[in-house]
């Protein structure tokens, strides 16, 4: 009789089905982390006559427009492809947001510049371009087993340079900077580092991103 009213006891207060109650209370999200971009990097081709994939949302690598209720509207979109000018990467496109991009030339533009060693169209300047407090860094010389040596990428500087609306003319091969800022939200800033490995023009943009 003792142990059936001790369990009704726990029964009653919850402890009996821990799993339970657990499963039925709804998860909180850390606010932190729902602020951090959920992908840092990836491939993602542009469409310049989609509706949708013409733009890109460095938050998640996916599409900028959307369809809600039979309606388009913007979703996220960091960077656009439009055929103005032959075809150009534009960025700074929503409300309140400023940018910045910088082409850095092709990968052996890069190497020729900062003289560390690379393969012909090798991809250590891409890979190596990093920030570095509030410079970008790119490599100086791999010493192997030994601590690898950085220097500033000058071009970096341009960075700071944002305004309401930026653009580059898209050329198969070139490595691109890119910083978006937010201009009600100082803390809100992100910079990305991308190379166009694919290019049908008037048609559609394939490139490599990360978030640096």
């Amino acid at each position: 009789m003792k142990k059936l009213l001790i369990f009704l006891v726990l029964l009653l207060s919850g402890f009996a089905f821990p799993r339970v109650l657990r499963a039925q209370t709804p998860a909180v999200p850390d606010d932190k982390q729902a602020t951090q971009p959920r992908k840092r990097g990836g491939i993602f081709t542009l469409y310049a006559v989609d509706p949708l994939a013409r733009t890109l949302c460095f938050n998640d690598g996916k599409e900028g427009m959307a369809f809600v209720a039979n309606k388009w509207e913007n979703r996220c979109s960091d960077l656009s492809f439009t055929l103005a000018g032959g075809g150009s990467f534009v960025t700074g496109i929503e409300l309140n947001r400023m940018a910045a991009i910088v082409d850095l030339g092709t990968a052996n533009d890069l190497r020729g510049r900062y003289s560390y060693e690379d393969a012909e169209n090798g991809g250590v300047g891409f890979a190596s371009i990093r920030l570095e407090g509030d410079k970008i860094a790119i490599l100086q010389d791999d010493n192997g087993k030994f601590k690898a040596s950085w220097q500033t990428l000058q071009e970096g500087s341009k960075l700071s340079e944002v305004k309401s609306s930026a653009n580059a003319p898209i050329q198969l091969g070139h490595i691109y900077l890119v910083r978006t800022v937010d201009s009600k939200d100082k803390s809100s800033q992100r910079t990305v580092k991308l190379i166009v490995i694919a290019y049908r023009p008037e048609e559609a943009v394939t490139l490599r991103w990360e978030l640096l």
